[in-house]
């Protein structure tokens, strides 16, 4: 993984010190005669500290020259600490920008050169300490180049894996606000549609009435009142839980309806539109919950659209118990000139999300005369969504 090159006056720092060291072992008078370079052999003693500066950018040619000023003062009988350092500084940059692959085969090629050299200019004593020392410096440099490199390495990888798991919060947070833009709408339907088609079904009834019948006109102005006060307070509870904090408005709405509540939603719709037949089975399984209230939307809905499409006949709402479900069925007359084809609104499809999620079905007939709604909810408990 190739290295950035350091910004700023890091480099340029760097490349003073790194030179004014190699220029200072190179005029430093060593007293051991072999490790002092003087006269003309100052010239390959220095040069190894103009190559520093290009290291980076050409790290074998640094080194290849390093390498090249070491053997010819060996060859010369001086053993050059400027050379081997810059070596060694040459050796840390191939580790650091190069790899570890490349790094080893270039430390241990360097090592064996300043080795087999600082040997013979020893008089075959390879293992001499004093010899010893600089390929050890060359391997510390190796190493060292190796843990800068694996920590950039590390660090790069560290903020890689927070950035896409940055991403993935962001799309797991547009997943999420999608989800409850669905959820609010098909809310906000469930709460505001049966009531507004008995507003409009009623301010019909008005309308027609209000010179020939006006204690039926006073009727249906009651039910729009009734009506626009339960939708009212439906929004407000709905936007309520929506502006909360915590569960403090949670805790003031009123339960969700269930089967339970059938008959009082079935009088509604008597007194705004059509007759409502309501045939309940005795015994129907129980339902959890949830299933309960779904089976609540499902006739619900099946009155809105009877309401809506409906030609004015009976309702006929059915609830039984088949097996280990309840099977709801709502069917009403079709308005003429309606045809085969079959309703796909907003509020069937949030219907069937509904059922969906408690694992129910939904059936929908819809006749040259008459539309039926049909949906099976299991009443196991333990098959519901969690």
């Amino acid at each position: 993984m190739p290295a950035p090159r350091a910004r700023g006056i890091a480099a340029p720092f760097g490349d003073i010190v790194v030179v004014a060291v190699v220029v200072a072992f190179a005029v430093l008078p060593f007293p051991v005669e072999t490790y002092r370079a003087s006269g003309w052999l100052l010239v390959p003693a220095l040069l190894p500290a103009a190559m520093m500066p290009i290291r980076r950018r050409l790290p074998f040619l640094a080194l290849g020259a390093s390498l090249a000023c070491g053997s010819a003062l060996a060859a010369m009988g001086v053993v050059s600490p400027s050379a081997l350092l810059a070596v060694a500084f040459c050796c840390y940059t191939v580790v650091e920008l190069r790899g570890r692959r490349t790094g080893l085969v270039t430390v241990v090629a360097a090592g064996l050169v300043v080795f087999v050299c600082n040997g013979l200019v020893l008089g075959g004593e390879f293992f001499d300490s004093t010899a010893l020392q600089f390929v050890l410096f060359i391997v510390l440099a190796g190493a060292l180049g190796d843990s800068v490199r694996s920590r950039r390495e590390f660090a790069a990888a560290i903020t890689e894996r927070a950035e896409r798991a940055e991403r993935s919060r962001d799309d797991e947070a547009r997943r999420r606000v999608t989800e409850e833009r669905v959820r609010i709408a098909r809310d906000l339907h469930d709460v505001v549609a049966h009531q507004i088609s008995v507003i409009s079904l009623s301010a019909g009834v008005a309308s027609s009435a209000l010179e020939s019948r006006p204690e039926r006109a006073r009727e249906a102005l009651t039910t729009i009142r009734s009506a626009s006060r339960i939708v009212l307070a439906d929004i407000g509870g709905l936007l309520s839980l929506l502006r909360a904090d915590d569960g403090a408005a949670a805790r003031d709405l009123h339960p969700q309806p269930g089967l339970a509540d059938l008959d009082a939603l079935v009088a509604q719709s008597t007194d705004a539109g059509p007759r409502v037949d309501l045939r309940r089975d005795p015994d129907a399984p129980p339902l959890s919950p949830a299933s309960d209230h779904v089976a609540y939307l499902v006739v619900r809905e099946g009155l809105t659209n009877a309401h809506k499409h409906g030609a004015g006949g009976a309702v006929v709402v059915s609830v039984e118990g088949i097996g280990d479900a309840v099977v709801l069925s709502v069917s009403n007359t079709r308005k003429a000139g309606d045809g085969d084809s079959t309703p796909s609104g907003h509020g069937l499809r949030g219907l069937r999300e509904r059922v969906s999620a408690v694992r129910g079905d939904v059936s929908v007939v819809a006749e040259a005369q008459q539309f039926v709604l049909t949906v099976r909810i299991p009443a196991n408990e333990r098959s519901v969504r969690a």
